[in-house]
């Protein structure tokens, strides 16, 4: 773990744990962000649900972390990502996401074996990933960011039981971005979602605060 935070990744004048969950969330619904293609996004946000050509059958992210997002899609400008979508999901859902999940990759400080994790990758519907949170100016920061990966019943939980709303923000992300190529940075940070520590643990996903 030292070679994973050394040089650009110090950077944590905060003191954040290295994997805390952080989000936009209410009493019932927490904040998820995606990009796509603008077919997809139109279809999503006229249903108010991912509808075709929105694909069921493959692997879909999301993502907290508005500045994860941002470094993903280079701000909604990366082909087949011009649309940023905020999607409000239910808590009960997250919480299930994380109750229903695995690491995509095997840990010795959390699994016992090769095997037990192989094991759970094939009994969870749900992957977890822990990248490098980005600045705004998407520079690695020294902590962590969940991204997680909805496969089969998981996905279909997504649409059709969870989600709550879908908003465009593409526009706003654009103008954070312009605010940033205008050197007015501080103005640009006022403007981010005010994303804060989301209570959940899940020893199994390396997630203790």
């Amino acid at each position: 773990m030292s070679n994973e935070r050394s040089g650009s990744e110090m950077n944590n004048p905060l003191h954040i744990s290295y994997r805390q969950i952080r989000a936009v969330y209410t009493n019932n619904t927490i904040t998820v962000y995606q990009a796509y293609s603008n077919e997809i996004a139109e279809k999503a946000l006229k249903a108010q649900r991912f509808v075709p050509p929105f694909q069921f059958n493959r692997m879909t992210w999301i993502k907290p972390s508005f500045l994860w997002m941002m470094y993903r899609s280079g701000w909604g400008t990366k082909n087949g990502q011009e649309r940023v979508l905020a999607v409000d999901i239910s808590r009960s859902g997250f919480e299930w996401c994380l109750e229903n999940a695995c690491l995509s990759h095997f840990d010795p400080a959390i699994h016992s074996s090769e095997t037990v994790w192989q094991k759970a990758v094939e009994q969870t519907p749900v992957r977890i990933q822990w990248d490098p949170e980005r600045s705004i100016r998407l520079a690695r920061l020294d902590y962590r960011s969940i991204q997680i990966g909805l496969s089969g019943p998981a996905v279909e939980k997504y649409v059709g039981d969870w989600t709550t709303r879908i908003r465009d923000v593409t526009s706003f992300a654009h103008e954070i971005h312009r605010l940033l190529d205008a050197g007015e940075e501080k103005a640009a940070e006022e403007q981010l979602p005010q994303e804060v520590h989301y209570p959940a643990v899940a020893p199994h996903l390396g997630l203790t605060s």
